[in-house]
This record gives C-alpha cells, structure tokens and sequence, in this order.
C-alpha cells in the first residue's frame, strides 16, 4: 500500500496544480449557477454536483481550488481502488502498481482529474462498484451486493449512465453466470435503495417533461457535428486511455476477461462492459461514458504483467512507460500555455472566458444609465450564461438568463425587462419578437456577438417556450 501511496500523492500533487491554475470549465460554472438554484433535478443533470459546487461557494466563495478538492480526492481514491482491484484478483505489489501507474498516465485523467465535472465523478463510482463485484465473486459475502446499491445511489446523483452498466452486467450474469446473483436478497435490497435515491430526480425529470430523455437525441447530434460521429467512441475512449499503456492495457484485459479460463468466474463483467461500449456506440453517446469501465480492464491486464504473459508484458516495457508518461507531462504543460486559451476558447470549453465577459460588459456600460435597470443579458448557449453570471466584473451585473438547455429551466426575465442585450451568433429566433435588433459588438472574431433588441412585443412569459432548445 505505500507504493500506492506514493503514487496517489504523486498523482493528487499534479492534480493540485492543474486545479489551481487552470481557468474555470463551463460545466463548473453552470453547476455554480445552479447551485444557486438548488433542486431536486436539473434538466441535464441529477443534483449531487450542483450541490457540491454550491457547497464549496459558501464555505470558500470564488475559490477555485477549494471547487476542485472533491474531483482532486476522488482520482487520487482512484489509484487505490485500482489497485484493490489488481488484489482482489489475485495480483500482488507489483500487479497493484502497474495497475496504479495506468491509471496515473491516463491523458483523460489528467485533463479531467482536477475538475468538477460529471465523468470525473462518474468513473470513480464505476470503479468502486466494480470492485464491490469482483469482491462478491471471490467471497459471496451478500453485503458486497448491498453496499454496491449504495455506490449506485451515490452514482445516480451524479449522472444516470450508471443505470447502462447495471443492466449490462444483470443481463450478462443471467447469460453466462453467476446466475445465482438475482436470488440474492440483498441485490434487490440494495436496488431498493437505489431506486429510492433516484426518485426525486426521476420525479423532476416527469414533472418537467422528461428533459434527460430529449438530451438522447441532442448527443448524437453534437457528436456528428464535432466529426467522427459513432465510429469516433471506441478510438477516442483508447487515446485518451493513454498511449500505448492505457489502450493495450484495456484491450489485453478485456480480452482475458472474455478468453481466459482462469478468470472464468469475472467472465460476466467482461461481457458487460463490451455491452456498455457497444450500447454508446450505437445509441451515440460520448466516449467518456464508458471510462468507468477501464480500472477493471487495468486491473485484470496488470494481473496478467505480473504473471507473466508475453502478451502482456510487452505493454509495461520502459520505452511504454515513458512515452505514456511524456503525452501526460506534454498536457500538463501544453494546458498551461498561453496558446491554449485560444485553443480552450473556440472549443467554447474553458479559458478564453474573457472574450464573453468582456464585449459583453461593455456593450451594457453604453447602454443608456436610465435603460439598465430595465435590461437583461440573455445567452445563446447555457455555458455563456453560467459565465456572465459568475465572473461578471463588479457589482453591476444584470439579470441573466439563457434559453439553452438547464439554464432555460430556470425560469425567463422579469417582465419589467424591457432591453435586451443577446449573446450568440445569430439572433435569428429574437428578431420576430423584438421591433429592432442591432449589433453592438462583436467586430473581432476572437469576441463574441452583442446584440442590442429593443422593442419586445409579447410577454417573456409566452416568448420563452418559443425560444428553448436543448
């Protein structure tokens, strides 16, 4: 345990700096936002991490790191239940590191370790309840099974992907065993308790008009947009695995999980994470959605490196670990750069925040003193509210609000808001409701648009359903 150790505080220590020196993530500002609106759901998200993020506001208001130290924890936990992985099948110190150290070098791991994000929290709840399986293959303690209803909780208040992997497994387990695991009391007890967690949300989600189901269409969408669609899933999810460590690793691990006899009793989990892979492939999800799976791959490969299966120890060899290592410390350095908020701002992910914040505020400062206090900033998309909102300069900001995704949910401008200022690229859907719409900046390609509408002719009561979109 103290090489684990060792490689946890390695691991947490680069984490603290990227945690206190990169820009804040536009999911972390939109979990701030609302925060500030606490709820029972969210249209895309269950509660837990806008709860997290508020939390940290109020015991550290503005305070990225103390943000952060929840994701930085988690994926420093994470090298431990890796490595209780590579034990709990069988592997001894040195399985365990190796396991440890291809966690530690995963480029997905680095980039999101740090950030309170859904797939940072999403995977590690993956992990542990991978481990709370394997645990019950090897002991048949039932209390394994109810302690895994907990982690499904847990999970489902972050993000309810969790629900694809239980299916995935529950199914693989009736098809190739253990077949015995759905008569026992405590799976359903621990279901139970899962499904009793996931009911205020779900509850939400129905009031609401089931806004998380319509978001299974937007994905793909966003996905083919981006390029690579579909076929994009599975080579991103390796790449970001780490190369070569990461990807051969969870490739000679699934492979043993489905071939080798000796991992027979596990073979179900094998199956089930080719059918959780399979499932986002084909219903269009993001590549990250399966990240969860790979500390179980990683467990099983490092077991079979220190066995000594040529065909897996040629994956630990230096020049692997080196160049693995080297693609982490490029992006630990690469991230830091000046260049990268360019990079960052296109994206539209984080950094670069200043090109919102900054024609936006100055197109509001040239509004006529007597027409702010009637004017709201509306954004076009959910991460530019949830900036405008946080990092707003001064003690002047105005309303804001965006008819984007969970933003639009909480709720449109006051009626005495007369102006607005609309952030985004076309103001198309606003020039049939506003008698004059007129550019105030966004003259350098590098800002974003301002436009000044005037002029509304309805109630944002009745224009505000018109203009939602997920």
């Amino acid at each position: 345990m103290l090489a684990l150790g060792g490689i946890a505080a390695a691991w947490a220590g680069l984490l603290l700096v990227f945690a206190v020196t990169l820009e804040p993530h536009g999911d972390e500002l939109y979990f701030l936002a609302a925060g500030d609106r606490l709820d029972w759901g969210y249209a895309d998200q269950p509660p837990l991490l806008p709860l997290l993020a508020h939390a940290a506001d109020v015991a550290a208001p503005g305070s990225v790191l103390v943000l952060r130290l929840p994701a930085v924890a988690l994926t420093a936990c994470g090298v431990f239940v890796v490595g209780m992985l590579a034990r709990e099948l069988g592997g001894g110190r040195k399985a365990q590191v190796v396991a440890a150290a291809t966690f530690a070098v995963s480029p997905h791991l680095a980039v999101t370790g740090s950030l309170l994000v859904t797939p940072t929290v999403d995977a590690f709840m993956w992990a542990v309840l991978t481990l709370l399986l394997v645990r019950w293959v090897r002991l048949r303690d039932d209390r394994l099974l109810l302690g895994a209803g907990v982690v499904v909780a847990v999970a489902l208040q972050a993000k309810y992907l969790v629900l694809v992997f239980c299916a995935a497994a529950l199914i693989s387990a009736l098809l190739v065993g253990p077949r015995d695991i759905v008569r026992r009391p405590r799976l359903w007890a621990g279901a139970g308790l899962a499904f009793a967690a996931l009911l205020p949300s779900a509850l939400w989600q129905a009031w609401h008009g089931w806004p998380q189901l319509r978001m299974a269409a937007v994905v793909p969408a966003e996905i083919d947009q981006l390029g690579g669609g579909r076929a994009s899933v599975v080579p991103l999810l390796l790449l970001t695995a780490g190369v070569p460590i990461g990807a051969g690793m969870a490739c000679a691990g699934l492979w043993a999980l489905l071939r080798s006899t000796a991992l027979r009793d596990y073979r179900w989990l094998g199956w089930a994470s080719a059918g959780v892979v399979v499932f986002f492939v084909v219903s269009g999800g993001r590549y990250y959605y399966c990240f969860g799976l790979l500390p179980l791959l990683w467990a099983v490969a490092a077991v079979r490196v220190e066995d000594g299966r040529p065909a897996a120890r040629w994956l630990t060899g230096r020049p692997a670990w080196a160049l693995s290592a080297a693609v982490v410390l490029v992006l630990a350095v690469a991230v830091q750069t000046p260049a990268m908020d360019r990079v960052r701002a296109l994206a539209n992910n984080s950094g670069g925040w200043r090109q919102v914040v900054e024609p936006v505020h100055h197109a509001y400062q040239h509004v006529a003193p007597e027409q702010r206090r009637t004017t709201v900033v509306v954004a076009e998309h959910y991460w530019q509210a949830s900036v405008l909102e946080r990092l707003w300069p001064g003690r002047d900001r105005p309303e804001v609000r965006s008819p984007h995704r969970g933003f639009w949910y909480f709720g449109p401008p006051s009626e005495q808001h007369d102006t607005t200022l609309f952030v985004g690229g076309d103001p198309g859907p606003l020039r049939e409701h506003f008698r004059t719409v007129v550019p105030v900046a966004g003259d350098d390609p590098h800002d974003v648009r301002v436009w000044l509408c005037t002029g509304r002719q309805q109630p944002w009561s009745g224009l505000w359903p018109a203009l939602r979109r997920l």
